[in-house]
């Protein structure tokens, strides 16, 4: 099953890594990339104690292994499906972050392009570390790795040189490249005799190659140099370390071996050559690597962007000879090394024989390696990767993936489906948060979100469907909020816990205004004549107390309640006094805030921020109040101008730092009732001066919720009436808890009554077109359907 997932830690939102998953190659596969991988998740997981690393491994033709704990997945390499599969999982799993481990040759497809179906399926942003770059790719080599690049919020590499290929052969911008060198042991800096005994060494000069055989590693030419240098230095002894790769034994057997060891036998060096044919754990590896005087890397392809065997053999000190493929022009330019060139045996034996015979430029050239190799050990890598991975979980998607182009907005409605809301919905009233799509009856119920509710099925009558679910559900909100008002106070409680204990003494001032507004649409709107009767009587003492609060928005959630109320009884003088009282207040607060630059009414714009313009435009146009008209229609102008992306797509405020006078609006977490907020607002604005942009603009802000925004993710399901509680940098937060469904819903309601009146009533023309309203339902149980 996927790693559990904290509900709590879920809905909240959580700038943290709490869930980072490795896909590559694992242990116990004997392979570069297996070890890394094992590497890299042991040091992140250290690094971050309290984080859940674990990994999704590819299985090859040899598998399936016998793989530690952490591996929770396994996808066969050459399954495409599983490669869907293993995304399927990591999404249910609500990773943080996918660190994907690239090398063409371990995925399956022309040019390892079944990893293109994960990556096309996950959710979660990925880093990719890429082990090859290629300088000319094959056309299959290109595109895949294009759509990797694509699919990837970041990718790393090891070497500047990857840096350079990644900018100028697949345009990668710079900022979305991170260079980090591979990882190593954390090994002390020893002279060799102290290990060479340990192998029956103590007066060799050990020469070190190791790692996996095959024949592009180039060994043949030390063994070729081998004569030359014992003819000089007759105890050197060249240990050859690692067993055959297994990809090349399943497909030629020990060819290559049995070539080398021939090659040994032909130049009578049998006494100088040691083979160890067998894959070595970390102790012994840094045992042999402690006793090497120097280290061979004599790879025959230049273009090799990473060698794991030369940064192990460079930071735990050792002087290192190699062919100039390019990760090593890089380690070792400016006298780290010795670089001799591709097939030269006799340049080989002229380089080792060199530094066997200069101490002094010998040790100085390990000091040098170990030096410079505490910035390579795994404990500092580690942190270079966090560092990584919260910047990928920092990158939003603001591409749409390859083959799905951006959503352009649609002009048409569904129908309205109440399913997921009978499911949040008991007799005591609407529960507040969900898991996924399962109530969380842990979080209990709140006043702020049965007032919503109260107000939905106020809408939804006046829309002409009233059923006795709906009126059940009604009486159920109401009575929620006659239990929560509390007569002393004329105010309301808010948080209610499952078993029905009351957990605060006073709601907010925003609560109150809350319970105003549904107050004000069932007396104003429903046909319901005991439930206007009931809100009456609570309406008249709470908007007395709304009065008496100092937040903004209560006073505009008042207004708009009182507006409601006056529908139906206009004459009322005391409501018109309060509502003519915090008008001034928010048109004076307005006037006494607004700069040049800044016409808001408050020093930050934070949340439900459009209410407060709606609340001002419909006083304006009921009440003929031209400055509140005026400082609603400047307000809400500004407001959607800085609530648009370049693109054009509605992108509200977000919640994770909001938006401070003389600072940066925050891109996220991105809330449906800001949405819903806006869409309200534009419908009033059009209603109030009859302008066809503000009917545009409630459809923009209305497709946000329908995919219309910077992750081109809809956040409604039109199946169930559900909506996603936000928008987060990298996917959706897939939690639906009640305020983010009646958002979704009310503002379906609105737009829902906005057309159907367009259509029955003369209107001003939309500068897009009409269009025709949808017909509007609810179920009045879930329908039956699979699993999603």
């Amino acid at each position: 099953m996927p790693p559990s997932l904290s509900p709590a830690a879920s809905r909240l939102p959580d700038p943290q890594l709490n869930r980072i998953a490795f896909v590559g190659n694992y242990v116990p596969r004997r392979c570069g990339i297996a070890t890394y991988t094992r590497d890299l998740r042991c040091a992140v997981a250290e690094h971050l104690p309290g984080t859940e690393a674990f990994v999704v491994s590819m299985n090859d033709a040899g598998g399936p292994h016998a793989y530690p704990e952490e591996v929770r997945f396994e996808c066969a390499d050459q399954d495409v499906a599983a490669y869907q599969r293993a995304a399927d999982f990591l999404n249910l799993a609500n990773v943080d972050v996918v660190s994907l481990q690239h090398e063409y040759g371990i995925f399956g497809g022309e040019a390892g392009s079944h990893v293109l179906a994960l990556l096309r399926g996950l959710r979660a942003p990925v880093h990719t570390t890429l082990h090859t770059v290629l300088a000319e790719p094959a056309a299959a080599q290109r595109q895949v790795m294009g759509e990797i690049l694509h699919l990837s919020a970041r990718v790393a590499v090891m070497t500047e040189r990857g840096r350079t290929l990644l900018r100028t052969v697949y345009g990668v911008a710079d900022d979305r490249i991170d260079v980090i060198p591979h990882g190593i042991p954390d090994m002390e800096f020893v002279d060799p005799s102290f290990h060479k005994d340990r192998f029956g060494l103590e007066s060799a000069h050990v020469l070190l190659t190791f790692g996996l055989l095959s024949p592009n590693k180039g060994i043949e030419h030390v063994i070729r140099a081998l004569p030359d240098v014992v003819a000089r230095h007759p105890r050197v002894v060249y240990a050859v370390l690692g067993a055959t790769h297994p990809h090349l034994v399943r497909e030629q057997g020990e060819h290559y071996r049995d070539g080398l060891v021939q090659l040994v036998n032909d130049l009578g060096m049998q006494n100088h050559v040691v083979f160890h044919d067998r894959y070595v754990d970390m102790p012994e590896l840094l045992a042999f690597l402690g006793a090497a005087d120097i280290y061979v890397t004599p790879y025959l392809a230049q273009d090799q962007i990473t060698s794991g065997t030369l940064a192990y053999a460079f930071g735990c000190g050792k002087a290192v000879l190699s062919t100039p493929y390019w990760h090593a022009a890089e380690l070792l330019a400016d006298g780290r090394g010795v670089l001799v060139p591709f097939r030269d045996s006799s340049a080989v034996a002229h380089a080792i024989c060199e530094l066997l015979e200069d101490d002094a430029r010998r040790h100085a050239m390990r000091k040098r390696a170990w030096l410079l190799g505490r910035e390579m050990v795994w404990s500092r890598v580690a942190e270079r990767y966090v560092e990584a991975f919260a910047r990928t979980r920092r990158s939003p998607i603001v591409k749409p993936r390859r083959g799905e182009p951006a959503r352009p907005p649609r002009r048409e409605l569904p129908q309205v489906v109440l399913d997921h809301l009978w499911r949040l919905s008991d007799s005591t009233g609407a529960i507040q948060h969900a898991t996924y799509d399962v109530p969380s009856f842990n979080d209990g119920y709140c006043t702020d979100d049965n007032a919503r509710a109260l107000g939905l099925m106020v809408l939804v009558e006046e829309l002409g469907f009233d059923t006795r679910r709906t009126g059940r559900a009604a009486a159920a909100y109401a009575a929620f909020l006659g239990h929560a008002f509390e007569p002393s106070t004329a105010r309301f409680r808010n948080f209610l816990s499952f078993d029905r204990r009351w957990l605060d003494d006073a709601g907010s001032d925003d609560c109150l205004g809350r319970a105003v507004h549904a107050l004000g649409l069932c007396i104003g709107r429903s046909r319901r004549e005991p439930l206007r009767r009931w809100a009456l009587r609570l309406f008249e003492p709470a908007i007395q107390a709304a009065a008496a609060t100092t937040s903004p928005r209560a006073w505009a959630l008042a207004i708009l309640g009182v507006q409601e109320y006056l529908r139906r009884l206009s004459g009322d003088r005391l409501a018109c006094g309060i509502r003519r009282e915090l008008v001034d207040r928010l048109v004076r607060q307005q006037r006494a805030n607004a700069g040049p630059d800044w016409p808001w009414l408050e020093d930050v714009v934070a949340y439900e921020n459009a209410r407060v313009c709606q609340a001002l435009i419909s006083a304006g146009r009921w009440a003929g109040d031209g400055a509140a008209l005026d400082a609603g229609l400047l307000m809400l102008e500004w407001l959607w101008e800085i609530q648009r992306s370049e693109s054009g797509r509605f992108t509200p405020i977000g919640s994770q730092g909001f938006y401070p006078r003389g600072g940066s609006p925050a891109t996220f977490d991105q809330q449906p009732i800001e949405a819903q907020a806006m869409v309200a607002a534009c419908i009033e604005a059009f209603h109030a001066v009859g302008d066809g942009h503000w009917l545009d603009r409630a459809w923009s802000a209305f497709e946000w919720f329908r995919g219309h925004n910077l992750l081109g993710m809809a956040l409604c399901d039109p199946r169930t009436g559900g909506c996603r509680d936000g928008l987060l940098p990298d996917r959706l937060n897939e939690n639906q808890g009640a305020e983010s469904t009646l958002a979704w819903l009310s503002a379906l309601a609105d737009m829902t009554s906005l057309e159907s009146s367009r259509c029955t009533s003369p209107a001003p023309a939309s500068s897009s077109g009409r269009t025709t309203p949808a017909s509007f339902t609810a179920r009045s149980s879930p329908p039956t359907r699979s699993g999603r």
